[in-house]
């Protein structure tokens, strides 16, 4: 086992890179290179309907037009489904998911005021964790599109207490509970983003995860099924998101300040790192 500091940068090709993903690339690749350690790029390309080839080739590109070059292979989570999937026979067979029928809709329709997880997501109100199992069966062998989602309640029971390394504030105690009953996979999606990245990260032997602060709430679920899994346990530095003027988060649609734009512009691929950076 390679024990060096090892970060990653793993974008999802929706879209073009702009100055917020440089930011995070950037400290990530300069995290490592101070320590000796390793750097590594992932591609997060499991939504078909949102990623695109294109956009990978062009993530590739400007990373490499930026000199932040990655150590090994670049791992493509769409050409590993078979990997997530025996993840999810594994929390299957030890009874910790269960199929959901719900649709948006329904979900949104089950509560007067729906909650929101520390996602963003809607908090699911459990319905289909109850249901009748020959209504269950029935609906499977209807082939009824189906989530499948982890029964948080018993996860938690299993796991017991939990707590996290974030850099600068010591051990954190974890709230995964707070995600609701979480969807690990969905008909359309062959497995989530939590499961997915989390899987990564132990196959891949990240020691510290490197990423935007708006996904540090993530890290608590995370934390829940490395335990559940038995995967080992990363640090995590969640570092500030790059913002504009008004103080506004970067975002894809902010086509002026991708990397692509400015590279026409004929501004050099030190002074791209040196905005982000600054920033």
């Amino acid at each position: 086992m390679d024990t060096r500091l090892c970060t990653r940068f793993a974008p999802s090709p929706t879209g073009l890179l702009h100055l917020g993903h440089v930011a995070s690339a950037s400290y990530g690749w300069r995290r490592a290179r101070d320590a000796g350690g390793r750097f590594l790029l992932r591609l997060e390309d499991i939504d078909p309907s949102r990623c695109r080839p294109g956009f990978a080739d062009a993530i590739l590109r400007d990373l490499a037009w930026l000199g932040l070059a990655w150590d090994g292979p670049v791992r493509v989570q769409s050409a590993h489904l078979a990997d997530y999937r025996a993840v999810l026979g594994t929390l299957a067979a030890r009874d910790l998911l269960y199929p959901c029928f719900c649709t948006r809709a329904d979900i949104a329709a089950s509560v007067s005021a729906p909650h929101s997880a520390p996602d963003g997501t809607a908090l699911y109100p459990g319905t289909c964790r109850s249901l009748d199992p020959g209504r269950r069966a029935d609906l499977l062998a209807g082939g009824v599109p189906h989530a499948l989602r982890l029964d948080m309640a018993r996860a938690c029971r299993i796991a017991g207490r939990l707590d996290r390394l974030e850099e600068g504030q010591g051990r954190l105690a974890c709230d995964p509970a707070s995600f609701g009953d979480v969807v690990l996979a969905r008909k359309e999606v062959a497995a989530s983003y939590h499961l997915c990245v989390t899987h990564d990260d132990a196959l891949q032997q990240v020691t510290l995860v490197t990423r935007g602060e708006d996904l540090a709430a993530s890290a608590d679920l995370h934390r829940l099924l490395q335990t559940l899994l038995g995967w080992p346990e990363p640090a995590y530095a969640h570092h500030r998101l790059l913002r504009d003027a008004h103080g506004v988060r970067l975002a894809k649609r902010d086509r002026a300040l991708t990397v692509q734009a400015l590279r026409e512009q004929g501004v050099g691929p030190d002074a791209v790192r040196a905005m982000a950076e600054r920033a």
